[in-house]
């Protein structure tokens, strides 16, 4: 249910700090033939597949703010989307310090800015992987790969034309998934829609009325601090905060955000009645509410909501048996949030046709993808969901070329076994970047 940052499983990165840049000198660095910046960079490829060592390679710097067995997770991460490392090319640098390279793997070219550090050993203080290529990529060749995935999978690439909605590519794009903190979208969008309607401001000042599990932006705060709906919206959508969440869910209304999440267009809107705050959704899937979770899961809309209602005071984060989520997935088909890729188009019209500057700025704080492949689009929102056995992922985004909109879509449920949540990160990023071509 939790959202995590997207880019994180394809993005090496430790920036250089400024001071150290500014004590290089180009002109020391010119005086050598081979710099060290070359050095560097002619063994990257071997440092990668192992023939090099990480602490022969890298600034001690480097190492403590990104350990060995993280760096080794995330490149096996790259390795496995793409294939092995096999070549450095078009290195360039300036000062003999800092520069940039493409690093070729089996399937693709990655754009790598690299910084080595000024000590008499001239170790890498900064790598980054600023975005992919993927040779003779094609909407077939990664539908193939997400469709091979265990359990249910389904997306959906679009081209947005007012209410129009145009499919590029998609698969099982009107089937219902376990959508996980894509949910908020639709709580960001009553939210807009009331502002609009000057039911409330932006800028109104709320208590942090409804604490929950795993809430990032606001972990350990006390209860009924003041904070403006603004702010608890961007929580809410960059870092998927849960308090910030339930405590907008109460303020605005369950009714209401159903009333909403009809008018969207949403296919199944009785999978999502009563519209779950996340500590109850949390108190129900653990262990010490089995009845409740047994007679919510096999009684009505109707028969739900009285249950809910009844246990206000019980589903609350004391009673959230946070040691049930330690194992495997929990009832992901019936105690979660759903929506079809088709749905989630929908609720991006929405969304942009809000015409709020500030419900869209909530979505743009984190886009979601690593940084090189936000480079083709003029604006990208973003708004993902996970939990084990479920990832959803869901850009909105304005094409740099020619200005028209796209919405890039999916979810993978197994309610058998967690999932590989860098898996899906690598394939829809590369959906977005055959979206922007």
């Amino acid at each position: 249910m939790i959202c995590k940052s997207a880019f994180a499983a394809l993005l090496m990165v430790l920036s250089p700090p400024m001071a150290a840049i500014a004590a290089q000198s180009p002109d020391t660095a010119a005086a050598t033939t081979t710099t060290a910046f070359d050095r560097r960079a002619e063994q990257l490829v071997d440092m990668l597949n192992g023939e090099v060592a990480f602490a022969d390679y890298f600034d001690p710097t480097f190492q403590a703010a990104l350990p060995k067995a993280q760096f080794k997770a995330m490149t096996a991460s790259l390795i496995a989307q793409y294939g092995k490392p096999i070549a450095v090319e078009n290195a360039t640098s300036n000062d003999g310090r800092s520069g940039s390279l493409s690093l070729r793997f089996e399937k693709g070219v990655g754009a790598v800015i690299l910084d080595v550090g000024a000590g008499d050993d001239a170790r890498v203080i900064g790598l980054r992987l600023t975005g992919f290529e993927m040779a003779n990529d094609s909407f077939a060749k990664v539908a193939a790969e997400i469709a091979s995935l265990p359990g249910a999978t389904g997306f959906l690439v679009a081209e947005l034309d007012g209410a129009t909605i145009r499919p590029l590519a998609a698969a099982n794009a009107d089937r219902q998934f376990a959508v996980g903190s894509t949910f908020k979208l639709y709580i960001l969008d009553e939210l807009a829609a009331q502002v609009a309607a000057k039911k409330r401001r932006w800028s109104d000042v709320a208590s942090l009325s409804h604490l929950s599990f795993s809430s990032i932006g606001t972990a350990n705060w006390p209860r009924d601090t003041p904070v403006t709906l603004q702010s608890l919206a961007n929580w809410m959508i960059s870092v998927s905060d849960n308090s910030a969440t339930d405590t907008l869910i109460h303020l605005l209304g369950r009714d209401a955000i159903e009333a909403r999440m009809r008018a969207a267009g949403h296919s199944a809107p009785s999978r999502n009645i009563p519209f779950l705050t996340t500590v109850e959704a949390f108190a129900l899937k653990g262990n010490n509410f089995e009845s409740e979770r047994t007679a919510f899961v096999t009684g009505d809309d109707t028969a739900q909501r009285k249950l809910i209602d009844a246990n206000q005071t019980r589903f609350t984060l004391a009673n959230v048996d946070g040691v049930s989520f330690a194992g495997g997935p929990r009832f992901i088909d019936s105690l979660e949030w759903f929506a079809s890729p088709n749905d989630v188009a929908r609720l991006m019209v929405d969304l942009r046709n809000r015409n709020s500057p500030t419900a869209m700025a909530a979505m743009a704080i984190n886009p979601g993808v690593n940084p090189g492949a936000t480079r083709d689009w003029t604006w990208l929102g973003y708004k993902g969901g996970s939990e084990l056995g479920v990832i959803s992922m869901s850009l909105l985004g304005q094409r740099k070329s020619d200005g028209k909109w796209f919405v890039v879509t999916a979810s993978w449920n197994n309610p058998a076994a967690p999932v590989a949540t860098d898996t899906l990160i690598g394939l829809v990023t590369r959906l977005l970047a055959l979206a922007a071509k």
